[in-house]
């Protein structure tokens, strides 16, 4: 059986991404990195959005406000494009142009449950507000993993990623700290039907 995780990077007020600012807000440092780069092999789970700016992204167009990519963003991209990638999608077409991509027009939640009933490996998502929150609210999401980068982007901040979410219980199973500033924490969530109705035991 597979194991979902969601997997965000955020600001510290919870923005996805930010007008003007370079991937991982500029802010990554070597240690990160490399933990990055440790990561097991997972199949990516994504929409229709997060594929047409991703995929974008691999064929050369260069994120608004930038005049090239960094290393670290090419790497990343280019990391993306090797692995397995399931693209959930009414209003894309085949075939998707983007290497190791597949198109799934069935509803996600149903496809992603049977994808963990009959599979094996990590099935991960990548971006995808919308998609992270019907897996959730569907009980599916195994691990629930946030990087936290130190920056406020009140002005700028696009993505609000908790917008919309049940109330969910968190029970943390992994912390740590990168470089000195980014946070890394990783729950296994529990979605609340209502607040608890005393103190958490």
């Amino acid at each position: 059986m597979s194991e979902l995780l969601v997997d965000f990077i955020t600001s510290l007020d919870g923005y996805a991404s930010g007008e003007g600012w370079p991937g991982f807000w500029g802010l990554e440092g070597p240690e990160y990195l490399a933990w990055l780069g440790e990561q097991p092999e997972v199949t990516y789970l994504m929409g229709a959005n997060t594929y047409r700016l991703m995929s974008g992204f691999a064929a050369g167009e260069v994120p608004d406000g930038q005049d090239e990519f960094r290393p670290e963003e090419e790497a990343s991209v280019d990391e993306l494009t090797r692995a397995s990638k399931v693209v959930f999608s009414s209003s894309l077409e085949e075939p998707l142009t983007w290497a190791n991509s597949t198109l799934v027009r069935d509803d996600a939640v149903e496809a992603v449950r049977a994808m963990k009933e009959n599979g094996s490996g990590l099935l991960s998502t990548i971006g995808s507000l919308s998609l992270c929150r019907s897996l959730l609210r569907a009980g599916l999401v195994d691990r629930f993993r946030v990087g936290i980068f130190p920056v406020i982007t009140g002005a700028t901040g696009e993505e609000r990623i908790y917008d919309g979410y049940p109330d969910v219980a968190l029970e943390m199973i992994e912390h740590r700290t990168f470089d000195g500033r980014i946070q890394l924490v990783e729950y296994k969530p529990r979605v609340l039907e209502h607040p608890p109705l005393g103190a958490p035991a």
